[in-house]
Protein backbone atom coordinates (compact mmCIF):
# COMPACT_ATOMS: atom_id res chain seq x y z
CA UNK A 1 0.00 0.00 0.00
CA UNK A 2 1.35 3.49 -0.90
CA UNK A 3 1.88 6.17 1.92
CA UNK A 4 -0.96 8.23 0.66
CA UNK A 5 -3.55 5.18 0.56
CA UNK A 6 -5.86 5.03 3.81
CA UNK A 7 -9.03 2.99 4.36
CA UNK A 8 -9.90 0.14 2.22
CA UNK A 9 -9.71 -0.55 -1.05
CA UNK A 10 -9.46 -3.44 -3.21
CA UNK A 11 -7.18 -2.12 -5.76
CA UNK A 12 -4.63 -1.37 -3.15
CA UNK A 13 -5.07 -5.01 -1.33
CA UNK A 14 -2.69 -7.66 -0.82
CA UNK A 15 -4.19 -10.86 -3.32
CA UNK A 16 -4.45 -13.12 -0.97
CA UNK A 17 -6.86 -10.61 0.95
CA UNK A 18 -8.64 -10.36 -2.33
CA UNK A 19 -9.28 -14.07 -2.48
CA UNK A 20 -9.90 -14.90 1.14
CA UNK A 21 -12.81 -11.61 1.50
CA UNK A 22 -15.02 -12.06 -1.73
CA UNK A 23 -17.66 -10.73 0.33
CA UNK A 24 -18.75 -7.61 -1.22
CA UNK A 25 -19.19 -6.17 2.32
CA UNK A 26 -15.47 -6.18 4.16
CA UNK A 27 -14.58 -3.94 1.11
CA UNK A 28 -17.52 -1.58 1.71
CA UNK A 29 -16.30 1.49 3.56
CA UNK A 30 -20.06 3.18 4.45
CA UNK A 31 -21.65 -0.07 5.72
CA UNK A 32 -21.54 0.81 9.30
CA UNK A 33 -21.53 -3.04 10.05
CA UNK A 34 -18.33 -4.18 8.29
CA UNK A 35 -15.12 -4.17 10.13
CA UNK A 36 -14.41 -0.64 8.31
CA UNK A 37 -17.15 0.68 7.68
CA UNK A 38 -17.81 2.30 10.99
CA UNK A 39 -15.98 5.65 12.10
CA UNK A 40 -14.44 3.05 14.72
CA UNK A 41 -13.39 0.21 12.43
CA UNK A 42 -11.87 2.86 9.60
CA UNK A 43 -10.05 4.82 12.98
CA UNK A 44 -8.89 1.32 13.96
CA UNK A 45 -7.53 0.91 10.31
CA UNK A 46 -5.98 4.07 9.67
CA UNK A 47 -4.12 3.55 13.19
CA UNK A 48 -2.81 0.39 11.96
CA UNK A 49 -1.27 1.26 8.87
CA UNK A 50 0.40 4.07 10.67
CA UNK A 51 1.64 1.99 13.19
CA UNK A 52 2.79 -0.12 10.56
CA UNK A 53 4.67 2.10 9.11
CA UNK A 54 6.75 2.56 12.56
CA UNK A 55 7.10 -0.73 13.22
CA UNK A 56 7.39 -2.95 10.04
CA UNK A 57 9.47 -5.47 11.61
CA UNK A 58 7.25 -5.30 15.38
CA UNK A 59 5.11 -8.48 15.60
CA UNK A 60 1.43 -7.06 15.11
CA UNK A 61 0.58 -8.61 18.78
CA UNK A 62 2.08 -5.56 20.22
CA UNK A 63 -0.87 -3.20 18.42
CA UNK A 64 -3.39 -5.45 19.40
CA UNK A 65 -1.84 -5.63 23.04
CA UNK A 66 -1.91 -0.99 22.61
CA UNK A 67 -5.61 -1.14 21.56
CA UNK A 68 -6.47 -3.73 24.26
CA UNK A 69 -4.77 -1.68 27.07
CA UNK A 70 -5.91 2.02 25.14
CA UNK A 71 -9.32 1.81 24.32
CA UNK A 72 -10.42 -1.45 26.54
CA UNK A 73 -8.45 -0.06 29.71
CA UNK A 74 -7.52 -3.15 31.01
CA UNK A 75 -4.28 -5.23 30.96
CA UNK A 76 -4.10 -7.30 27.54
CA UNK A 77 -4.00 -10.76 29.87
CA UNK A 78 -7.28 -9.85 30.89
CA UNK A 79 -8.72 -9.83 27.30
CA UNK A 80 -9.56 -13.56 27.51
CA UNK A 81 -12.41 -16.00 26.89
CA UNK A 82 -14.10 -14.92 30.16
CA UNK A 83 -15.50 -12.13 28.41
CA UNK A 84 -17.46 -14.46 26.37
CA UNK A 85 -20.07 -14.78 29.31
CA UNK A 86 -23.43 -13.95 27.97
CA UNK A 87 -24.40 -12.91 31.36
CA UNK A 88 -21.29 -10.89 32.18
CA UNK A 89 -21.58 -9.13 28.61
CA UNK A 90 -25.41 -8.19 30.08
CA UNK A 91 -24.22 -7.03 33.27
CA UNK A 92 -21.60 -5.11 31.70
CA UNK A 93 -24.10 -3.74 29.36
CA UNK A 94 -26.69 -2.59 31.96
CA UNK A 95 -24.28 -1.07 34.24
CA UNK A 96 -24.08 2.81 34.12
CA UNK A 97 -20.94 3.05 35.71
CA UNK A 98 -18.99 0.81 32.70
CA UNK A 99 -18.67 2.04 29.46
CA UNK A 100 -19.80 -0.91 27.38
CA UNK A 101 -20.22 1.08 24.31
CA UNK A 102 -16.30 2.12 24.72
CA UNK A 103 -14.81 -1.04 26.06
CA UNK A 104 -16.86 -4.05 23.99
CA UNK A 105 -18.04 -2.32 21.15
CA UNK A 106 -15.16 0.06 20.05
CA UNK A 107 -12.29 -1.89 21.53
CA UNK A 108 -13.70 -4.94 19.97
CA UNK A 109 -14.41 -3.53 16.17
CA UNK A 110 -10.55 -2.17 17.21
CA UNK A 111 -9.42 -5.38 17.29
CA UNK A 112 -11.25 -6.68 14.39
CA UNK A 113 -10.29 -3.96 12.33
CA UNK A 114 -6.48 -4.62 13.59
CA UNK A 115 -6.13 -8.21 12.96
CA UNK A 116 -8.02 -8.37 9.37
CA UNK A 117 -6.03 -4.45 8.50
CA UNK A 118 -3.28 -7.13 8.87
CA UNK A 119 -4.81 -9.21 5.94
CA UNK A 120 -5.30 -6.43 3.57
CA UNK A 121 -2.09 -5.08 3.87
CA UNK A 122 0.13 -8.11 4.36
CA UNK A 123 -1.97 -10.74 3.35
CA UNK A 124 -1.60 -12.85 6.55
CA UNK A 125 -3.07 -12.48 10.64
CA UNK A 126 -0.71 -13.42 12.49
CA UNK A 127 -1.33 -17.02 14.27
CA UNK A 128 -0.67 -15.27 17.50
CA UNK A 129 -3.91 -12.81 17.12
CA UNK A 130 -6.25 -15.27 16.04
CA UNK A 131 -7.41 -15.95 19.81
CA UNK A 132 -7.69 -12.34 20.40
CA UNK A 133 -9.60 -11.66 17.12
CA UNK A 134 -11.90 -14.36 18.10
CA UNK A 135 -12.54 -13.54 21.08
CA UNK A 136 -13.48 -9.48 19.51
CA UNK A 137 -15.70 -11.94 17.23
CA UNK A 138 -17.01 -13.94 19.83
CA UNK A 139 -18.18 -10.99 21.50
CA UNK A 140 -19.79 -8.84 19.27
CA UNK A 141 -21.99 -11.29 18.57
CA UNK A 142 -23.23 -11.46 21.69
CA UNK A 143 -23.46 -8.02 22.07
CA UNK A 144 -25.65 -7.84 18.71
CA UNK A 145 -27.81 -10.76 20.51
CA UNK A 146 -28.02 -8.65 23.09
CA UNK A 147 -28.71 -5.10 21.56
CA UNK A 148 -32.10 -4.27 22.16
CA UNK A 149 -30.98 -0.89 19.42
CA UNK A 150 -29.44 -3.06 17.45
CA UNK A 151 -31.75 -3.41 14.42
CA UNK A 152 -29.39 -4.68 12.21
CA UNK A 153 -28.25 -7.97 14.54
CA UNK A 154 -28.56 -10.46 12.03
CA UNK A 155 -27.04 -8.82 8.92
CA UNK A 156 -24.38 -7.84 11.70
CA UNK A 157 -24.05 -11.98 13.16
CA UNK A 158 -23.95 -12.69 9.14
CA UNK A 159 -20.81 -10.85 8.56
CA UNK A 160 -19.09 -11.54 11.81
CA UNK A 161 -19.67 -15.47 11.13
CA UNK A 162 -17.95 -14.91 7.58
CA UNK A 163 -15.19 -13.12 9.35
CA UNK A 164 -14.90 -15.97 12.00
CA UNK A 165 -14.93 -18.54 8.81
CA UNK A 166 -12.12 -16.50 6.54
CA UNK A 167 -10.20 -15.87 10.05
CA UNK A 168 -9.52 -19.70 10.32
CA UNK A 169 -8.70 -20.03 6.62
CA UNK A 170 -5.99 -16.84 6.88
Amino acid sequence: MSEEIFGIAKVHAHPRAIALMQDEFFWDCSDELAPFGSDEGENALTEFLEWRKTHPHTPTIECLKWAIESIGDMPFEDYNETLLDRDYIAQQMEDPVFDAHQCIFILDTAIIATGFGQLVLEGVIDEENKPVITIALERQVCWALLSESWSYAEQRIGYLNILKRALEEA
